[in-house]
């Protein structure tokens, strides 16, 4: 027996849109090629028996509800065909490993970068596992332009081999270290190493008030890079590192996380440079090294201003919009103001100051620095890196800032 009438709500209770309808008789709703009557429609389109809709439609349902990604009409979900537990692809490590796993079991201490990706690593193994080679995953985008009708915006069908090689490169490559702030009831850091969560990307793309439709695009767009392996859309990437420049106008967590999302983007586009996470101080490239001169004058100003009592952004952190569009001349107004805040540090000041010193000789060529050509996004990755390097090596402090003075002061 065919059914006439199909099941709705897939999505939520409130759904009303259905990716099967026959209800184009009249009114015209689907304006396809078909010529067929209402008394003879066998010959140019198919029925579906009343059974097999309701199971497919129920079970749909019920995948979506238990695992699925939604956001507003925008349903995303994947399920491997033998009911094996999968892993969300459009998730971050956070919400893959869980918050217990990213922390040590000594108090105040967090694990290193290599070690969080390791346990990554070996969560998507025993994936492996359990799927095998010849189980197939199938990964499913929903999505509806008005209220009645639904389509199939994404549909893939893989083997779980691949499914996972693809998952596991796209955390690898697009991997950084993000630093999402703490947890109020375990007072620990929360920190991972992978890729970030499209969701998350949308928002560092186009701020906190990123409307639905765009933030569903780019969850869409983004999708085949991380299922099909494609190249990263460079203008999401440019969107983001402009957003991380514009500092002043977030807060240090938000911004902190904009800028950690940035690392991560820019990192996947420019794959073939083989960035590393970690400072490296043999890096000579123009935009790394102002990248690093950045984060040495923010953490010497801000030391200097927490040893005051005085709370305000420093002149690194306002002028860094400016700084990425013209260093060179931007550099010498942070360099001149750092002037009072070393004669207020005195001698502690030394090693920031032989820091900065030893940055401005590693730019080969003097053209380089004299430049005011616009920085690329890799000078986030300079700051961001040297940042990094600037944290005492034990005892997670509360702030990055305190840990600049911590440091300083035990010279």
């Amino acid at each position: 027996m065919a059914a006439e009438q199909h099941l709705a709500k897939l999505r939520n209770d409130r759904d009303r849109a259905k990716l099967i309808s026959s209800t184009d008789w009249s009114g015209f709703t689907f304006r396809g090629r078909f010529t067929d009557t209402k008394g003879c429609n066998t010959y140019q389109t198919c029925g579906v028996g009343f059974k097999i809709t309701q199971k497919a439609h129920n079970t749909l349902r019920w995948l979506i509800s238990r695992q699925g990604y939604r956001s507003g009409d925008q349903a995303i979900v994947a399920w491997a065909t033998s009911d094996i537990q999968i892993p969300d692809p459009l998730a971050d490590p956070l919400s893959i490993l869980g918050e217990e796993e990213l922390v040590s079991d000594e108090p105040d201490i967090v694990l290193t970068a290599q070690n969080l990706a390791n346990k990554l690593k070996k969560k998507i193994a025993g994936y492996k596992t359990d799927l095998g080679d010849t189980k197939d995953v199938v990964v499913m985008g929903l999505d509806s332009a008005t209220p009645g009708r639904m389509a199939i915006t994404f549909y893939r069908e893989l083997t779980g081999s691949e499914f996972l090689e693809r998952l596991e490169k796209w955390h690898e490559t697009c991997a950084w270290v993000h630093d999402y702030g703490y947890n109020p009831k375990t007072k620990k850091r929360i920190r991972f190493v992978g890729a970030p969560a499209p969701r998350d990307i949308a928002v560092a793309a186009y701020g906190s008030r990123v409307d639905d439709k765009l933030k569903k695009a780019t969850v869409e767009r983004l999708l085949p890079c991380i299922i099909d392996g494609q190249q990263i859309p460079r203008d999401i990437v440019d969107s983001v590192v402009r957003q991380a420049c514009n500092r002043s106008v977030m807060n240090g967590w938000e911004w902190n996380k904009t800028l950690s999302i940035a690392c991560a983007l820019f990192r996947k586009l420019n794959e073939k440079e083989g960035h590393s996470m970690a400072l490296d101080e043999g890096r000579k490239t123009r935009d790394y090294l102002y990248g690093r001169l950045l984060a040495l004058a923010d953490s010497l100003e801000q030391w200097a201003l927490n040893k005051a009592g005085e709370d305000r952004q420093t002149n690194a952190a306002r002028l860094m919009q400016r700084f990425a569009d013209h260093p060179y001349s931007t550099w010498r107004t942070i360099e001149l103001s750092l002037i009072p805040y070393k004669a207020r540090l005195g001698a502690k000041s030394q090693k920031r100051q032989t820091l900065i010193d030893k940055v401005h000789s590693l730019f080969d060529h003097p053209e380089d620095y004299t430049s005011d050509k616009k920085l690329s996004g890799e000078f986030l990755l300079g700051y961001h890196c040297q940042r990094e390097a600037l944290k005492p090596k034990k005892d997670e402090p509360e702030s990055i800032d305190d840990a600049n003075i911590r440091e300083e002061e035990q010279i």
